[in-house]
């Protein structure tokens, strides 16, 4: 398990946006013999073998395709790759009162406290025109603390601990030097920054046109097992890379038997309506073009099972109020199952039992968490994606505190709980979904005769 978590902590690491947490998984897959694919292209005819392909370089799918969908249908796992974060704005630098400052646009349902007094890096995608005229993607990732957002020190703020509210636009702005003068904007233009960075990264690169960014502020800290049994994992963007790395450790470990697939999207943390989100329209155009025919989709469709892994609240030791007094799941406890009947989860008996069924062929623990009935719920990819399909869905994941914060915590065992019933759910022998429904009902209305 050491060796495990230490991957996983060099896989948070090095994925500090989407475009990376997907570009270091596609090359994983590489490297494990999956095929890329791209949508321009024309597909062959996919019966079996291994396949990725990305959108946006923010959005992946993978499959391991051994059986005939329509017959067996598919067994699908779903996580996002974006967590809240700072963005940086356009116009990225703004000089005033003898600083210089990264302008930020908050991306998400960010924690924002935790952001200030942090050593802050900066990566992302930039997007250039060659001197031939080409437009292409460069990722970048200035892993060194290049900015900061300092708080406002108590003596000027005697309420702060009390009462401080944070203005998004006046107060989150980054701090990266001092300038000679207040109008003074030698050397702090972006685009000669950008071309800098470019270049160190890229030292093979001709001189470019730099077009557009986007780019995200990051921790600089690197992700950590604390505390004193050293068993839980500090680090940004848990939430959802955990269950990102999950999927494809249980796609690459498990057995071919199966038709596997995950789906990774972009932009759940804005409402996945996106070209690279749950709502848009990626894996419905795979699974589409796998089946090559509407009846066929619907046939495979029909008998195919989706799992939503993403991020739960565990119980707060210090805000145990806040929680569901009869559902408080504990970190290094086992998976998750999220139960909402307003259908902010997906989770229904049937897909519940089916969890909870791979769990106990594989001796894991797991945990059942609703919200209290006095609080809002918050939603997944799991609803969108069981809407825009229409298949069967549990919504799952492992517990954490902090979430949505710059620094989160989950437990170092539940890593290891999640993957390996992941890989139970695509190795899973008695599949319940081959034929009809086997609901069994009473009806009310049975021995009625027709009328005469």
């Amino acid at each position: 398990m050491s060796e495990s978590i230490d991957h996983f902590l060099n896989y948070l690491r090095d994925s500090p946006t989407p475009y990376h947490a997907v570009a270091n998984i596609a090359e994983t897959l590489e490297t494990s013999g999956y095929s890329r694919l791209h949508e321009s292209d024309s597909w062959p005819k996919l019966t079996t073998g291994k396949y990725y392909l990305t959108r946006n370089d923010s959005s992946l799918i993978a499959f391991n395709l051994s059986q005939s969908p329509a017959a067996e249908g598919f067994r699908l796992i779903g996580a996002h790759t974006d967590s809240p974060c700072l963005k940086i704005k356009p116009n990225a630098i703004a000089i005033n009162n003898g600083y210089a400052k990264f302008g930020v646009e908050v991306y998400g349902g960010v924690l924002l406290n935790p952001w200030f007094d942090r050593d802050l890096a900066l990566a992302g995608r930039v997007t250039v025109q060659t001197k031939a005229g080409a437009i292409d993607n460069f990722l970048i990732n200035i892993d060194q603390p290049i900015a900061f957002i300092p708080s406002l020190a108590i003596h000027l703020d005697r309420e702060a601990n009390e009462n401080r509210s944070i203005n998004k636009q006046k107060h989150l702005p980054a701090v990266i030097c001092r300038t000679p003068k207040p109008t003074d904007k030698d050397g702090q233009n972006f685009e000669t920054l950008l071309k800098k960075w470019l270049k160190q990264q890229y030292p093979e690169l001709s001189p470019v046109k730099i077009l557009a960014f986007e780019l995200s502020l990051y921790d600089h800290q690197p992700p950590r097992l604390v505390g004193l049994n050293r068993e839980f994992i500090a680090s940004a963007r848990l939430d959802n890379l955990l269950s990102c790395y999950a999927a494809v450790a249980a796609l690459l470990n498990s057995n071919n038997r199966s038709n596997q697939v995950i789906a990774l999207n972009d932009h759940e943390e804005v409402g996945s309506a996106s070209t690279s989100g749950a709502h848009g329209s990626l894996l419905y155009s795979v699974l589409s073009r796998i089946c090559a025919g509407n009846e066929s989709l619907q046939r495979a469709i029909s008998r195919s099972m989706l799992i939503s892994a993403d991020n739960a609240h565990g119980v707060h030791p210090n805000y145990p109020e806040v929680h569901e007094p009869a559902h408080q799941p504990l970190i290094n406890n086992g998976p998750v199952i999220k139960i909402n009947n307003n259908q902010r989860y997906a989770t229904n008996s049937e897909t519940a039992s089916v969890f909870k069924a791979v769990c106990d062929d594989n001796k894991i623990p797991y945990q059942v968490i609703v919200v209290r009935s006095d609080m809002g719920c918050g939603s997944t990819i799991g609803p969108i994606t069981a809407t825009r399909l229409g298949v069967r869905t549990v919504d799952v994941g492992v517990p954490q505190l902090g979430m949505h914060s710059i620094r989160e915590l989950a437990g170092a065992k539940d890593v290891e709980y999640l993957a390996t019933a992941l890989k139970g759910f695509f190795e899973m022998k008695r599949w319940p979904f081959h034929g009809a429904s086997t609901a069994v009902s009473r009806s009310s209305m049975e021995g009625m005769k027709p009328s005469q």
